[in-house]
């Protein structure tokens, strides 16, 4: 209706800038750029210095997708505000942004979205490879920049979520897991060539079957390992290998491709899968939030059609299953040094083509970047990443292994299998066998010798590494007697007694050294150090009853009361959590073996079994008070 009676005034009179102005809105408001457009157009011939006509114009064109021309009239209208004598409508120029601003504004969200981003890339569209360089001038060159640019015209615009948005879709790229075969493709054989006029035949046909399901699934962007890092360049190599994991967690899609799945497989086929077997492909499926597996064929593997297999719930479990990861894990993992020792058990059974990589490859996992130096060997880059996980996190957990130990530091494993085993868990109390443990043991332990060990443990410093020795905090029960048992296939079976701890049976592979002094060690943790909390004492008590009354939650609270009045004086709370600490270090735990060298160090001396010990007596506080820092080489 509007439309028409602007039409009808310009029909009775000769048109104004003003009324065809109104009729230009009104058209844009419609969505009639074209008709708009020529409203604009009439507005700039009888007022050219106006910039109201140049705005209409860029917002028509801009609404007819023409963003190039739409920059231009925006340009134009800049000008014009620049130039008009008016104040008052030189104040409406404080709102816009120029176009050099808008352009820096993209620019910096692409930098942003590029830094979790490899740097050389293909262009699913074209096929060929792009470096860093060739991606932002395609971008430049996209209908999404020239829309960007026309669109991004007020400050306000330019801190808009949107920039973000349509930055981080056009960038968006898909990520192969694969398992490498013979004759794959490196960077040489491709670069500066198109991939799909290539004679498609061994890792030519991988890497263009790759990039045309990438593309069809709707990435413009696809990266592979082979050929989309110089594998010559040890500085890419490093910055590849401390990059990955964050590549593949903010990929849009990780398709992994699994080359020994044929098309009529069944569910399980993805468990026996030699990709499931190799070092690197943990990370690569540990990381993404969006994964697709496919077959031989580039099918979907079962056929199964969603959008994310990590949404899967029979793919999820089929791949828990194989790989003794929790699904939870699977489908929303974290990359962090806490829980060292299960994350190395998941990595336990694989095998990389080379030795180092076995350490390299769980980096990311670990949230951890350390120089890649290829030739070290297997137990120096995986001493080095145990190192770190133990200087910077102190979970010593890392140190639970049974196997052989390593050159780089005896209480680190040489590889990793050594973590295939599950790892030994101190045997959990209820809260009323801890109150009935601690009720006994006031009767007979000291309260200074108590707080004694409390004070002494609560300030020992966190384990370290120095130049490949361990610091290691713990409670030290020396070895009184060995006695030499049988030898059964090279090994020998010694029985131990110690100072404080229940006698001992230890298989090791080697001779026990004659004149060494020998420790049985309880390596220290901190976690122990539990702070008494009244609110909690009702916690863990399982299907625990105490006669009478008809409430069982109830009756603990009372005993548990009851038992307070008897050991807990108004004035001995630190007595109380010294005694609840006694009661938790005269549980089971896994004792290492030390030998003492010459120089005062100490090394451990490995088995292919846990060292199981326990205190004789927790009322002997004395001989638990051997509390120090041992130096392991």
């Amino acid at each position: 209706m509007a439309i028409e009676l602007y039409s009808a005034a310009i029909d009775l009179d000769s048109a104004s800038d003003t009324i065809l102005a109104k009729r230009s809105k009104a058209k844009l408001d419609k969505k009639l750029w074209e008709e708009a457009l020529l409203d604009a157009q009439k507005i700039i011939e009888l007022n050219p210095s106006s910039y109201i006509g140049y705005q209409l114009e860029h917002a028509a064109l801009h609404g007819a997708r023409r963003y190039v021309e739409a920059i231009t009239a925006f340009e134009i209208m800049l000008a014009r505000l620049d130039d008009t004598p008016d104040t008052e409508i030189r104040k409406l120029r404080l709102q816009y942004a120029s176009p050099f601003e808008a352009a820096a504004a993209v620019q910096a969200v692409v930098y942003a979205q590029l830094e979790n981003t490899p740097h050389r890339l293909f262009n699913t569209f074209t096929g060929r490879l792009c470096d860093r360089g060739a991606q932002m001038d395609a971008f430049q060159m996209s209908t999404e920049y020239k829309e960007l640019m026309s669109s991004s015209v007020k400050h306000a615009d330019l801190r808009a979520e949107r920039i973000k948005q349509v930055v981080a879709m056009y960038f968006s790229c898909a990520m192969l897991s694969h398992r490498w075969e013979e004759n794959e493709l490196l960077l040489q054989d491709i670069q500066d060539k198109i991939v799909y006029k290539l004679n498609p035949v061994g890792g030519i046909m991988k890497v263009q079957s790759f990039c045309q399901t990438a593309r069809d699934a709707g990435y413009r962007w696809a990266w592979i390992d082979t050929c989309c890092i110089d594998q010559t360049s040890n500085v890419e190599v490093q910055k590849s290998v401390n990059s990955m994991f964050v590549w593949y967690r903010h990929s849009g899609l990780t398709i992994v491709y699994l080359v020994d799945v044929l098309p009529s497989s069944k569910s399980g086929a993805l468990a026996k899968s030699v990709w499931n077997k190799r070092g690197w492909t943990v990370q690569e499926f540990l990381a993404p939030k969006v994964v697709l597996f496919y077959q031989n064929d580039w099918t979907l593997y079962l056929g199964d059609r969603s959008p994310n297999h990590k949404e899967s719930g029979a793919i999820m479990q089929e791949l828990a299953d194989a790989t003794g990861i929790d699904a939870r894990a699977l489908v929303s993992f974290r990359p962090e040094m806490k829980g060292a020792r299960e994350k190395l058990q998941w990595a336990s059974a694989r095998v990389t083509t080379l030795p180092e990589d076995m350490a390299y490859s769980l980096f990311g996992i670990f949230d951890i970047q350390l120089p890649v130096l290829y030739g070290e060997r297997e137990q120096n880059a995986l001493g080095r990443l145990l190192q770190e996980i133990v200087a910077r996190s102190g979970d010593i957990s890392a140190l639970d292994w049974v196997g052989n130990s390593s050159k780089f530091n005896s209480c680190l494993p040489a590889d990793i299998s050594s973590y295939k085993a599950l790892p030994f868990t101190l045997p959990s109390l209820s809260e009323i066998q801890i109150q009935t443990s601690i009720s006994s043991l006031r009767h007979v332990v000291a309260m200074n010798l108590a707080l004694r060990l409390y004070n002494s443990l609560e300030s020992m410093t966190a384990p370290r590494f120095a130049h490949c020795r361990l610091h290691l905090p713990c409670l030290v029960f020396p070895v009184t007697e060995v006695r030499r048992g049988r030898v059964r296939d090279q090994k020998v079976t010694h029985e131990f007694k110690t100072n404080g701890l229940d006698d001992l049976t230890i298989i090791t592979e080697d001779k026990l050294p004659a004149r060494e002094t020998l420790l049985l060690v309880y390596p220290w943790n901190h976690d122990l150090l539990e702070q008494l909390n009244p609110a909690d004492d009702t916690q863990n008590m399982g299907d625990y009853t105490i006669p009478g009354g008809s409430d069982p939650g109830r009756r603990a609270s009372r005993f548990i009361g009851r038992v307070r009045q008897l050991i807990a004086p108004v004035d001995s709370e630190s007595y109380l959590r010294a005694l609840r600490l006694i009661v938790r270090l005269g549980q089971p735990f896994r004792a290492f073996l030390l030998a003492q060298r010459r120089g005062g160090e100490y090394r451990r001396i490995a088995t292919d079994h846990d060292i199981i010990a326990q205190v004789r007596d927790t009322t002997s506080v004395r001989k638990m008070m051997d509390v120090r820092v041992v130096e392991i080489l």
